[in-house]
């Protein structure tokens, strides 16, 4: 069974942030060093007290902002199980004891000597670790709001990129040619066509295993070679687990760009080279074909497919993904890099 998320199934509005992403951890170190910055302001009473004020807020928040970041990537698959509400309890209960414990700990560091009413302090600390986790995690739901309806226009647009009618009727026109002559293969071109098809109009998820993708842009490769013939070769190199994740619909369109605009203007056609691999935490997608020069007539095109690909990642892996294209004199290269997740820990 496919353990991907799926878009209806991982409400996004109603999840909490992922505490094991660097963009989370990054935005969260800098609300917070930024409200601590507003603190030391509003306690000041001359601009020479505002460094001494900030660094009174933080020698309470640098700990329990430190560990609770630390727990919190600890927890991340308990609390990616929970729905927004319970999640965001439990958050702040985990905040508050780290508060309170940070707070007893310090002794005299945040309840110096002559300060009778300690239990004040405590429940101070306390509330205002609470309303910061509280506005964070609003934050964060906010944010997720706003990206949830990019992200689905994102895929209707991935969508309807893949299936061009000039892919379609170029196919079509290609197994009707060998109907005849070469029935078995004309009815393996049909099946793989069904496949592309039916991965196209099926549900979108946000994850999919590789190898499906792989399997995906072989398919999409034969039916092409069936109308290019010999003009268009691939060459395959894989070193990554089948099961990593990946966004769905991404290796074909890279594909796709290498045929519709590297190989079929050139007479003689070229190999289009696929390398896939894992790089410590990261899963590497490179895909390289031969095009015509630069001083060409380039082919027409608007490229909608290659702008998808960046926006999906940016949505989906924030500042963990990269994407890059190389222009070369006679070559066009793109490479990916993005967090490599599997199945069975995603």
């Amino acid at each position: 069974m496919n353990k991907a998320d799926s878009i209806k199934q991982n409400a996004l509005p109603d999840a909490l942030p992922n505490f094991r992403n660097l963009s989370v951890t990054l935005r969260i170190l800098l609300i917070c060093n930024g409200l601590a910055l507003l603190g030391a302001l509003l306690l000041a009473n001359a601009w020479s007290e505002v460094s001494l004020r900030m660094v009174q807020i933080a020698a309470l928040l640098a700990p329990v902002l430190l560990s609770s970041l630390l727990l919190l990537w600890a927890a991340q698959p308990w609390l990616s199980r929970l729905d927004w509400m319970r999640g965001g309890l439990a958050v702040n209960a985990l905040v508050v004891a780290l508060t309170l414990i940070a707070y007893y700990l310090g002794g005299e560091l945040y309840r110096p000597s002559g300060r009778a009413d300690a239990g004040f302090d405590a429940a101070r600390y306390a509330l205002l670790g609470i309303a910061t986790c509280t506005f964070l995690l609003a934050y964060f739901r906010w944010r997720s709001r706003a990206l949830s309806r990019a992200l689905h226009d994102a895929q209707l647009q991935a969508l309807r990129a893949r299936i061009r009618p000039h892919f379609l009727f170029n196919t079509l026109n290609a197994v009707l040619s060998i109907v005849r002559t070469r029935p078995e293969q004309a009815e393996a071109a049909l099946e793989d066509m069904s496949d592309l098809f039916r991965m196209a109009m099926s549900e979108e998820n946000n994850l999919v295993p590789l190898g499906q993708e792989i399997r995906l842009g072989k398919q999409y490769l034969a039916l092409e070679q069936l109308r290019m013939g010999g003009r268009l070769q691939a060459e395959w190199k894989v070193d990554a687990p089948d099961d990593a994740l990946i966004p769905p619909l991404l290796l074909q369109p890279l594909l796709e760009n290498a045929v519709y605009h590297g190989i079929e203007p050139l007479p003689q056609g070229g190999c289009i080279r696929i390398g896939l691999r894992r790089s410590g935490g990261e899963l590497r997608i490179v895909v390289e074909n031969p095009c015509p020069a630069r001083e060409a007539v380039p082919h027409p095109g608007s490229h909608m497919a290659l702008q998808n690909i960046r926006q999906r990642l940016a949505l989906l892996f924030d500042v963990e993904a990269r994407y890059e294209a190389e222009h070369g004199k006679d070559f066009y290269r793109v490479e990916i890099a993005l967090p490599h997740t599997q199945e069975k820990t995603a």
